[in-house]
């Protein structure tokens, strides 16, 4: 028996006793959403790959994403973005525009469609972002630091490793003809970027050096070869970020920097790819990148590891292309192609400033991701193009103190800033800041708190006040947001598990849907319920 996907979700996530009838209900005329029937879902003992999958299933056609008709999908990661992160760097943006800031919109706070996300893995509370993005790319929530296996392992366990491997949407999207791409400001082997076309059971395994041996001798490779070995065509089209050490060999120069590669192995991935991609180009900076406009595919690897933080980019590397100028040349790239396309966007860094407990800095890379959201907003068309804007986790950065309207985001709280001392003080007669952190390395207690009357808080330097000491700051457990426009994207509504991500993209995508219906994984109603197998999408 199968349950109408417009009833509950609760319905079908449990295994009810109340008997279900037979006859769909009548459509929902204020969304158009046609009745569209799912199966019951029970949630068995331990929670299968399989329950996982089919439970975001249900919840995606519930809210009917199966009604969207998109050619093309963009997905947008800010790496640890919290809600705090996007209230805050939405009043930094409208300060810097000269306004109070608190009536200031990010771009993507003016898509129409709204939700949250739960962002938990399997056995973690507070989730990491192998695991999360995991669970986007997927449809399969899974164990904190691997990369799309299943979670019926520990990390770092290689034994029935090509059993748990688990299809991505960009894998599944190239299998269906689609043109891809990955944009980061991270190394493209780090754990977001690597969860649309890796398989690992420990994230850390970017480089071949980085593997153990007895996990090599269970079939397990490297991230970065990963990359250049797919069995899924060609791979993707466009391929913009850092981490050129791990692409090449110990024994060769980075063309940049005077380091050498880590790679043990002898091999030069950067020379595999061309010589897999000979009509493309491999750039390393702005100028390039520029160049090589009109080739064919790009491996864009900008920097030795990752790429520098928006608040020192200028500064320290201004051949170094911003997160919006990638976003639109792997756009203006893909456009050209027959079929479609999907796209990754990772705004990395904000995740790497808040481990540092540096607001400043993921501040300002939130507001780099939104005006890279604001670039593909401009390029694409709502009647074609789903975007969703989301995070894969968030941070413990507060938000706090009953500053005034306009008052100074990153500076130091003050209620009446026409008053004549300007700060407001705490218990002990000291001022505080706006913005910290619950946890992380700006601990001060064990001296008492430091008097911040001539300290510039605002600084980029400026390490923010924890509650907590720790070496890194840690991630949050809280839902992050989830923003979206384009076919399909009214499904983006109330509060989801995070791995309904992936079913969002793939039921709004006629192509993505027919490509697993072809492998016989859907349901009556066209609905994708079975789980997919990589090895069922493999092509030459």
């Amino acid at each position: 028996m199968r349950i109408p996907a417009l009833c509950c979700l609760a319905t079908l996530l449990a295994a009810c006793a109340t008997p279900v009838r037979d006859q769909a209900p009548a459509a929902d005329t204020a969304l158009n959403i046609a009745p569209i029937e799912v199966p019951r879902i029970e949630r068995p003992a331990g929670e299968t790959p399989q329950w996982w999958f089919r439970s975001g299933a249900a919840a995606a056609a519930e809210r009917g994403a199966m009604e969207g008709r998109a050619r093309n999908v963009i997905l947008f990661v800010g790496d640890g973005m919290s809600l705090t992160t996007v209230s805050a760097a939405r009043i930094l943006a409208g300060q810097r525009a000269g306004n109070a800031g608190e009536e200031y919109r990010l771009s993507w706070e003016d898509f129409p469609h709204t939700a949250l996300s739960r962002t938990y893995n399997t056995d973690m509370q507070t989730p990491d972002s192998a695991g999360t993005m995991s669970a986007m790319a997927t449809g399969v929530k899974t164990r904190a630091g691997v990369i799309n296996v299943d979670h019926t392992r520990p990390r770092g366990d290689c034994s029935a490793y090509g059993e748990r491997g688990l299809l991505s949407v960009l894998e599944l999207a190239q299998s269906a003809g689609l043109s891809t791409g990955i944009v980061t400001s991270t190394r493209i082997t780090h754990a977001t970027p690597a969860a649309t076309y890796a398989r690992s059971p420990d994230r850390n395994w970017e480089n071949d050096a980085q593997v153990p041996a007895a996990a090599r001798a269970q079939g397990c490779t490297d991230i970065a070869a990963q990359l250049l070995d797919t069995p899924f065509g060609s791979g993707p089209a466009v391929i913009f970020g850092g981490g050129r050490q791990y692409f090449l060999p110990v024994q060769q120069q980075d063309p940049e920097h005077d380091r050498p590669g880590k790679r043990t192995d002898g091999r030069d991935l950067i020379a595999d790819w061309k010589a897999r991609n000979p009509g493309g180009a491999f750039v390393w900076n702005r100028a390039q990148m520029e160049a090589a406009s009109g080739q064919g595919p790009i491996l864009g690897l900008f920097e030795y590891d990752h790429l520098h933080f928006e608040a020192d980019r200028a500064e320290l590397d201004p051949d170094e292309p911003s997160l919006a100028e990638l976003t639109r040349e792997a756009i203006r790239r893909l456009q050209a192609g027959k079929e479609g396309y999907l796209l990754l966007v990772e705004g990395g860094r904000i995740d790497h400033a808040h481990h540092a407990g540096n607001a400043h800095r993921a501040l300002v890379d939130t507001v780099a991701l939104a005006d890279a959201v604001q670039a593909a907003s401009e390029m694409t068309s709502e009647s074609d193009t789903l975007i969703l804007v989301t995070a894969d986790h968030a941070h413990t950065l507060t938000f706090s103190g009953y500053p005034a309207r306009g008052n100074p985001i990153l500076g130091k709280v003050s209620t009446d800033p026409d008053s004549a001392d300007g700060y407001t003080l705490d218990a002990t007669g000291l001022p505080y800041t706006t913005l910290g952190y619950a946890n992380g390395p700006g601990y001060a207690g064990a001296t008492g708190r430091p008097d911040l009357s001539g300290v510039d808080t605002a600084h980029r330097d400026y390490l923010q006040e924890v509650t907590v000491p720790l070496a890194s700051e840690t991630h949050g457990g809280d839902d992050v947001g989830i923003w979206a426009r384009g076919p399909g994207a009214h499904a983006v509504r109330g509060n989801v598990e995070q791995h309904v991500l992936y079913h969002f993209m793939v039921q709004a995508t006629p192509r993505l849907r027919q490509r697993l219906c072809e492998q016989d994984l859907c349901n009556a109603d066209g609905v994708p319920v079975e789980l997919p197998h990589p090895a069922d999408f493999m092509r030459p």
